[in-house]
């Protein structure tokens, strides 16, 4: 038989143990969440395409939550336990040069559940892959709402590649010619398409051009598409994109920018429609050609227009 004194002391350190478990478990439920165990990489038999192949996916495992407040959400997808914010799902994949010559790929890649709803898009650029040269990468689907379901798979949803000389220089870089050119992703209404092109002057002299860009149309191959009229203006495409502004010679000092446009309809009547996969731009003739992605729908109209460069505001 206990005494008093050590009945009091049996209760008293009962009543602590409990009131320690308690709080604890008030603490995760206000988090939300339970920790994260480790990360759990399947690999993947994906065909590819166009030269990138999935081949590993990587998901975050998570711990038992202790019992949580029954009044807060408790369905919290595992995915995006990570105190960082970052989902922690991450797929690897390998890009595969089977060409003759050195490519720069983009990539568009969509994470997604198991009823096939695409719960994050993200993309990433290599650069620099050779001829017969294999290139791995990693692309993360980032930060997710507490709500997304569960991702169980990736799927690359599209490719395009350009000559690695010819590639739009990465951001946050400058050229060797001091002059950066890239393309937008347009803009697109009832059957017009406007697609803005940016020259920035990332170098430490003056640039200048004058009138329009000058273009190459090219199909999946890289070689001339033949046939379609390049435009300068858009007055023979639509009237209603607005006036052009006069071709003028623009002079851009450090830091400064113009842009252009490219401004098409895919309207679709007698005959086979053309799509162009790649457009090349230079400057000004003369000027160092960069190979953007547009992908001119151009339907059976057979022609694009080209709006002259002009100064970017601010």
């Amino acid at each position: 038989m206990r005494s008093p004194g050590s009945l009091l002391s049996f209760l008293a350190a009962t009543a602590l143990l409990l009131t320690a478990c308690g709080s604890e478990r008030a603490s995760s439920a206000d988090a939300g969440v339970g920790p994260t165990g480790r990360p759990s990489t399947t690999r993947v038999d994906d065909p590819g395409k166009d030269g990138v192949r999935i081949t590993s996916l990587t998901l975050p495992t998570a711990s038992p939550s202790p019992s949580p407040s029954p009044t807060r959400r408790t369905s919290v997808s595992a995915d995006s336990l990570r105190l960082d914010g970052d989902s922690g799902i991450s797929a690897t994949f390998d890009v595969t040069n089977s060409g003759a010559k050195t490519l720069t790929y983009s990539i568009n890649f969509t994470f997604m559940s198991s009823d096939g709803g695409a719960m994050s898009g993200q993309s990433a650029t290599v650069r620099d892959v050779g001829p017969g040269k294999t290139v791995r990468g990693t692309v993360r689907a980032g930060k997710l709402p507490p709500s997304t379901p569960r991702i169980t798979r990736v799927k690359v949803l599209d490719v395009t590649k350009v000559p690695a000389g010819e590639a739009p220089a990465q951001p946050g870089t400058c050229p060797a010619s001091g002059i950066r050119v890239s393309a937008d992703k347009g803009d697109a209404a009832m059957g017009l398409r406007i697609v803005g092109l940016h020259l920035d002057n990332c170098g430490t002299r003056d640039y200048t051009v004058d009138g329009y860009p000058q273009l190459e149309l090219l199909d999946d191959d890289f070689g001339p598409v033949d046939g379609i009229r390049i435009l300068h203006g858009s007055g023979g495409i639509t009237a209603g994109a607005g006036p052009d502004e006069q071709p003028r010679r623009v002079l851009l000092k450090p830091g400064e920018s113009a842009r252009a446009s490219l401004v098409w309809r895919n309207t679709t009547e007698a005959g086979t429609a053309v799509d162009v996969p790649y457009v090349r731009v230079r400057a000004k003739t003369g000027a160092d050609p960069v190979t953007v992605t547009p992908h001119l729908d151009l339907g059976t109209t057979g022609k694009l227009g080209v709006r002259p460069w002009v100064k970017a505001n601010g």
